[in-house]
């Protein structure tokens, strides 16, 4: 068999890097629209440096083409150019540049040409060397989704597969659906209901978008009406202001709750006070934003203790910041009377099942902005009412050297949502079927085929396109159990929760 002739490839010389590296390192600050906050996946590629290294991959060097670029002058102006090219190409901001992606697509054409040309007498030129088929792409572990991505824009066909499902699912998301329901109109009633707005030219995935937002506001609006009652308003009451100038102007008005902050307990060790449950809280800080500081001050009345809420800076900040924590790891002090409580007290606590849970704090949305609440009664109460009807039962692995929630007594993953989470992530569960049977419905009256093959053997009818709005709405689901769950810290520098992390025993409950 005759060799096959390869010439050298820009990646084999030389890259502009340092462009490389700064885009891929600002990616990670870009949250608005990027692939990964479809999922979380671990250890994603930045989508520039893919784009880079497949171009430059797939380009040839201008040394090899010394036909065209004689000398070494010619040469370096070439990768001069194609570097510049390069260095637009990794932008975030022309991620959807198609002038520029189709110059990109060009270089590559230019460069597979000539392969071609090279091997035009290799027995088997017809299949492997296709002047008209550029050759595919192919990812056997293809994970979050980044290099087959990112080869599929630059005009490859792509091919990915991994042998966890959720990487499935996620390729199958971002690289298999879109194009399969590309350049279409969507199908919710609303938008038919307006005929500019249908006759409006719908480029790649923006019909398929802005179906997944309509029904996904239909299923936050029927939750709310089916489990509304497990997630009050608080109403910001004279007593809440009297100390508090900054909610004065808010007294009597009900706000929205975006967060109930928190602390797991234990029976302090301290016989004196061992009737009393006191806080394993990691800080106390609620916010450290410059000028938005906000915290959580426990108060103690006689064998017992209260929490109240400050803004500003605290007397003693880093009191605040430690909270009752001593050192890593499960270290704490009791509130009550300042005893160490060592983490072997607290693993025995947690196997007996009597690790409790005690509200800190309410987060509310302001006129202005977030606005940070003491506990009330009927805020810790009402999580009481919430009855899930199913847990999820499977046993997590007990290996504690790098899978710590069984030391908290946490054997099961149902263990690691409480029951109003539980109700919540159940609801909104069986609201992803009920949406996708409108959306089978509704698109059915747009005219889309009555075709029963289901989206995985490539149906494109009214079936297929349910089961596609379906996956996105299932990974809005799946985004919910990261943050809404019983082991997810808040961030005070972020004012939000961030994703959980597994060694926390302190983190917001109920």
């Amino acid at each position: 068999m005759s060799e096959v002739r390869s010439r050298k490839k820009l990646i084999e010389v030389a890259l502009p890097l340092e462009a490389i590296n700064a885009a891929s390192a600002r990616e990670k600050s870009i949250r608005h629209g990027h692939p990964s906050t479809l999922h979380l996946w671990w250890a994603r590629r930045p989508l520039a440096s893919a784009r880079a290294v497949i171009f430059a991959q797939m380009v040839d060097d201008p040394s090899a083409c010394p036909e065209e670029f004689p000398t070494e002058e010619a040469q370096a102006r070439e990768r001069e150019r194609l570097f510049r090219l390069i260095e637009k190409l990794v932008q975030w901001e022309n991620t959807t540049n198609e002038a520029l992606l189709e110059e990109a697509r060009q270089e590559i054409w230019k460069s597979w040409q000539r392969a071609c040309r090279d091997n035009a007498h290799h027995p088997r030129a017809e299949e492997l060397f296709n002047p008209k088929r550029l050759p595919a792409f192919h990812d056997p572990f293809a994970g979050g989704g980044a290099l087959p991505l990112e080869a599929q824009r630059l005009g490859l066909e792509a091919y990915a597969s991994d042998l966890n499902p959720v990487a499935v699912l996620i390729n199958k998301a971002m690289i298999e659906i879109p194009p399969r329901f590309a350049n279409r109109p969507p199908v919710n009633p609303e938008a038919r209901a307006k005929k500019a707005l249908m006759e409006r030219e719908w480029k790649g995935a923006q019909g398929l978008a802005e179906d997944v937002r309509y029904y996904g506001r239909w299923m936050r609006d029927e939750a709310e009406r089916r489990i509304g009652h497990l997630y009050p308003k608080v109403k910001i009451t004279p007593e809440m202001a009297q100390d508090r100038p900054d909610l004065k102007p808010l007294v009597g008005q009900e706000l929205t709750v975006i967060a109930w902050i928190w602390a797991r307990t234990v029976r302090s060790p301290n016989p004196a006070f061992a009737h009393v449950e006191v806080p394993l809280a990691s800080t106390f800080m609620l916010s450290t934003k410059p000028g938005k500081e906000a915290y959580v001050e426990p108060v103690i009345e006689g064998d017992g203790y209260r929490f109240t809420v400050k803004v500003g800076k605290p007397k003693d900040p880093e009191a605040a910041k430690m909270g009752t924590k001593l050192a890593r790891g499960a270290n704490f002090r009791c509130l009550m009377s300042g005893m160490p409580i060592a983490a072997d007290y607290i693993y025995a606590e947690a196997r007996s099942k009597r690790i409790g849970t005690r509200l800190m704090a309410i987060v509310a949305e302001g006129p202005n902005g977030r606005i940070y609440l003491p506990p009330t009664l009927e805020h810790e109460m009402v999580v009481l009412e919430a009855k899930p009807d199913w847990k999820p039962d499977v046993p997590m692995p007990d290996n504690p050297r790098w899978f710590s929630p069984p030391l908290y007594g946490f054997t099961t993953y149902g263990d690691l949502f409480t029951p109003r989470q539980l109700v919540s992530l159940t609801t909104f569960a069986d609201l992803v079927g009920e949406a996708m049977e409108r959306v089978r419905q509704d698109a059915l009256a747009a005219g889309l085929p009555d075709d029963d093959t289901p989206l995985r053997e490539g149906g494109t009818g009214a079936r297929a396109y349910a089961e596609a709005v379906g996956v996105y709405l299932g990974f809005a689901v799946d985004k919910m159990s990261d943050r809404n769950s019983a082991i997810c810290g808040w961030d005070s520098s972020r004012d939000k929760y961030p994703s959980p992390r597994f060694s926390t025993p302190h983190p917001p409950g109920p």
